[in-house]
């Protein structure tokens, strides 16, 4: 009796074990590559147009290709004074505007997938919401990006235009208030996410 309830169990064992190393097989977990990845700002002024690059990034992702994508997990935060113009005055003017001191960094994660189309074998169409947070006000924004997969690399390419009154920002002024800065920005970005080799 005991050596039968002994065989049962071992044999439940080994079947919770091979279902649970099913399904998890092709989980992968994937950091953010700053030095290979990119995001841009994009704006207006009564002057002329401008654009910032993020300097510095960080994020993770997780996903599951056992059947179809399925994205667990998606985020990127930026460090609000990497943000940079090449131009001192302006990079001071959006330091202020985004109140760094007290908002270090700006945050993204992935909260819904709406849609998941498959363009190739490897890439992907993705329509998803997720929570942005600037100066410390989160909105839930509706965001599309293409989703490819490239050996050890993730590949997260799209843009989302946004307001920055939205989150509670005033867009910059210079020159005494006699250049001011639209409303409207757009975020251009190719977020490079990879496995350890």
């Amino acid at each position: 009796m005991i050596k039968t309830m002994t065989r049962s169990a071992k044999i439940f064992v080994l079947a919770f074990s091979s279902f649970f190393f099913s399904q998890n097989v092709f989980a992968q977990s994937y950091s953010l590559n700053n030095d290979t990845s990119f995001l841009e700002v994009h704006g207006t002024s009564s002057l002329h147009d401008w654009h910032v690059d993020a300097q510095q990034q960080m994020g993770t992702a997780d996903i599951n290709t056992s059947d179809a994508l399925e994205i667990n997990a998606l985020n990127f935060s930026v460090v609000s004074e990497s943000l940079k113009s090449g131009k001192s005055g302006m990079d001071k003017n959006t330091y202020k505007a985004l109140k760094t001191d007290d908002y270090k960094t700006i945050d993204f994660k992935l909260t819904k997938v709406n849609t998941v189309d498959k363009l190739t074998d490897n890439s992907f169409k993705v329509s998803a919401v997720g929570d942005m947070t600037i100066t410390g006000v989160t909105k839930a924004v509706p965001i599309d990006f293409t989703f490819k997969l490239q050996g050890n690399q993730l590949l997260v390419e799209g843009e989302k235009p946004l307001k920055m009154t939205d989150f509670g920002i005033d867009p910059p002024k210079a020159l005494f208030g006699t250049i001011k800065t639209g409303d409207e920005i757009n975020v251009v970005f190719k977020a490079v996410y990879q496995t350890k080799k």
